[in-house]
């Protein structure tokens, strides 16, 4: 469900965004997907696909671009990748940072220091990063 909630959002933006600029069609759109997210690409896409009938986004191509989680150490300085501590990760956990992504703070502390205090650098959220539009201006 969540997916489709994020889909619905990146549609209509990209719309919204050709319709400010006076385009009437939709060609192309990059969605760069956070790795703490946890999104499912394959429900994202498809989400996207049905959404987008009918509209002046039907026969924009979608790509997507995962961005790996960096954290930074505000204690220590210290700079790591979610890859480096993720075998401490469950289902359970994954669930829960998908959904709130802040929520990392509670599940994760600096491999170097230990610190909770930390920055997530990269990897967080889903955001549209290009849409390409034809048309009037």
């Amino acid at each position: 469900m969540h997916e489709w909630a994020l889909a619905d959002g990146i549609v209509r933006t990209a719309i919204e965004f050709a319709n400010m600029h006076g385009k009437d069609k939709i060609l192309a759109i990059r969605v760069v997907l956070g790795e703490l997210q946890d999104v499912n690409e394959e429900i994202l896409k498809f989400a996207i696909d049905e959404i987008k009938k009918g509209t002046i986004a039907e026969d924009a191509d979608v790509e997507f671009v995962l961005e790996e989680a960096e954290f930074r150490c505000r204690n220590c300085g210290y700079g790591w990748k979610l890859r480096d501590v993720k075998e401490n990760f469950n289902e359970r956990i994954k669930e829960d940072i998908h959904f709130i992504p802040e929520v990392v703070h509670a599940f994760l502390s600096c491999p170097n220091c230990g610190s909770r205090d930390f920055e997530v650098v990269k990897g967080r959220g889903v955001y549209l990063s290009a849409i390409k539009v034809e048309g009037e201006e």
